[in-house]
């Protein structure tokens, strides 16, 4: 149920994004936290940066923070010289190095699109590319930083609140925030107030049935929660940033969370960013919606591809003990489990014990092999590349980078796995397809019908190819992948078919994955 309510909000969100007043479509640092030259571009109204330690996330989120001039905040508030503070005391031999800095931002806004840049010297100051008589962009925002997300009060500033003779100031949940805690949380509250002095503040809970207590006695999830839904239910076309949003939380509500700050963001034009560690945040989003940050070994920080589910469920930790095969885009995905169905029964493996998985672009394949071998993935691995990939040197760049001998296997064909499918739909006898959807000799009028309509195609034979396969599919009412996959699964049975180079060496790998468990 919450997948489907996830994908609903994608298509309302993204369809949304054009008609919000606001939303900062891009931001570039360079000289801040040791960061140089690292742009990330925001496509979807709820973001989430992810990456390893270290890699930038908090530092881009706080820079987000200085995109705006926040109604009703202090002049030394949401600025960089107060995001970023260095330390340089009058006496002392330790300092920050003060070294010069920018922050460049690109927005949507109500009078059009806007560029702003903030540049640091002696100090911070702003700039607007050239352009006269424009100021800084207004709007809400709302930064909430890792450590306020985990942690409760200062309990001697919360119970100095009780010693006061003066009676705190309460401010009772509205109904949208119990709407928002009571959609993730297991508990119902019959009341929930801010309690509040000149310096300190206080939540106090009661459930229904239950116990009343001070937020000195929550769970850090719960105290977590009550705070966002008091500070971000009601806020109107705001920026919302938040540190490690999934702090405190399991991950089921932590899905609920990025499920309602999507439908907040939709009702109440909000842009939302967050970073996290979680996988659970990350599929929570559509993978246009996932910022991943990566720093090298000589600590440039880069934006790496979005990760498909496979790459990112290594990344995280959630592969388990399953082979994990990837492959370049659906059309090899559904050759390999073509083989992979001839191959698993002989050799009495459970089908959920491999997973196969798909990145376009076989380049990103060395620096994939990188990722996992530095968060220990790298032998649950088998890359296979598509056949016309035999004459570069990927073969030789992926076991570098992978710092160990891993298998990269080849697809047939010299052209793809399109074209090697389209070739061989010729020679197939169509009931051996699984019932493609049209007999076998009006397949083959079809294919005779788009071979004309594309032979004065200028393309290469391969995106010729693709084009064909992709009609044919439409024509069959059949998807990409399973077409590809009953191809390779009556070529893989057959001894003379130029598919059994692959058949081989996926057996070795897959024997050698099973004695490498026992």
């Amino acid at each position: 149920m919450i997948q489907k309510k996830l994908q609903k909000v994608w298509r309302q969100l993204q369809g949304k994004k054009p008609h919000m007043p606001h939303f900062l479509a891009q931001l570039q640092l360079s000289g801040v936290r040791g960061i140089q030259d690292l742009r990330v571009a925001l496509d979807y109204p709820v973001s989430v940066i992810a990456g390893g330690n270290g890699s930038g996330k908090s530092t881009v989120l706080c820079a987000a923070a200085c995109a705006y001039q926040v109604p009703c905040a202090g002049r030394s508030e949401f600025v960089p010289s107060a995001l970023f503070p260095d330390y340089c005391p009058k006496y002392g031999a330790y300092a920050d190095e003060n070294s010069k800095a920018t922050i460049e931002f690109d927005y949507v806004t109500p009078d059009g699109y806007r560029a702003m840049r903030w540049r640091r010297t002696k100090g911070w100051t702003r700039s607007f590319l050239g352009r006269r008589n424009v100021t800084q962009p207004e709007r809400s925002v709302y930064l909430r930083p890792h450590g306020t997300l985990s942690n409760t009060s200062e309990p001697q500033g919360a119970l100095s609140m009780s010693r006061a003779k003066a009676v705190p100031d309460e401010t009772p949940m509205t109904a949208a925030q119990i709407r928002f805690v009571e959609s993730i949380l297991p508990f119902r509250y019959s009341g929930v107030v801010d309690i509040t002095s000149p310096r300190n503040r206080l939540l106090f809970a009661s459930q229904r049935a239950g116990p009343s207590y001070s937020e000195l006695h929550m769970a850090a999830g719960e105290r977590a929660v009550l705070r966002l839904a008091m500070e971000v239910a009601q806020l109107e076309s705001a920026l919302i940033l938040i540190d490690s949003v999934e702090a405190g939380l399991h991950p089921w509500a932590q899905q609920l969370l990025m499920l309602h700050l999507q439908e907040l963001a939709l009702r109440h034009d909000l842009q939302v960013i967050v970073t996290s560690h979680s996988p659970s945040v990350l599929d929570s989003v559509p993978q246009h919606g996932r910022i991943f940050l990566e720093r090298d070994s000589s600590g440039a920080v880069s934006v790496r591809p979005a990760y498909r589910d496979l790459i990112q469920d290594a990344i995280y930790g959630r592969s388990g003990d399953a082979l994990n095969v990837l492959c370049e885009d659906e059309a090899s995905e559904g050759v390999l489990q073509g083989v992979l169905d001839f191959l698993l029964p002989a050799l009495q493996i459970d089908p959920q014990s491999v997973r196969v998985g798909s990145d376009a672009g076989a380049e990103e394949f060395p620096a994939h092999a990188a990722a996992f071998r530095k968060f220990g993935q790298i032998g649950s691995f088998v890359f296979v590349l598509d056949g016309d990939q035999t004459d570069t040197d990927l073969i030789e760049r992926i076991p570098a980078e992978a710092a160990v001998d891993v298998p990269v296997f080849f697809l047939p064909g010299s052209e793809g796995p399109q074209s090697w499918v389209w070739n061989l739909l010729r020679t197939i006898d169509a009931d051996q397809l699984d019932g493609p959807g049209i007999a076998s000799v009006n397949l083959r009028t079809e294919m005779d019908r788009l071979d004309a309509v594309y032979a004065a195609a200028s393309d290469g034979p391969a995106q010729i190819a693709k084009a064909k396969l992709d009609a044919l599919c439409d024509r069959l009412d059949r998807r990409l992948p399973d077409l590809c996959r009953a191809v390779a699964r009556v070529e893989a049975r057959r001894k003379a078919s130029d598919i059994q180079p692959l058949v081989e060496s996926l057996s070795g790998a897959l024997h050698d994955w099973r004695e490498a468990r026992v």
